[in-house]
């Protein structure tokens, strides 16, 4: 999974996700060039949960049928 800038270009590339005993490990590069690793703990997952509306979660249903 890829994530862009405004401008199309590769910010973060997420390769792999695995089960943490503080959370879950995600693991990828960043800008294409720099390893990284990042834990996703349980706390900031519901902060992220807290970022969702009712129009957010429409638009992320609707790209899973877009091409």
């Amino acid at each position: 999974m890829k994530f862009f800038t405004p401008d199309k270009t590769d910010l973060i590339e997420v390769t792999a996700l695995r089960p943490h005993p503080e959370g879950l490990l995600i693991e990828g590069t960043i800008m294409g060039a720099m390893p990284m690793k990042a834990v996703l703990r349980p706390a900031e997952l519901r902060r992220g949960f807290a970022l969702l509306r009712v129009a957010i979660v429409a638009r992320l249903v609707a790209m899973l049928f877009r091409r």
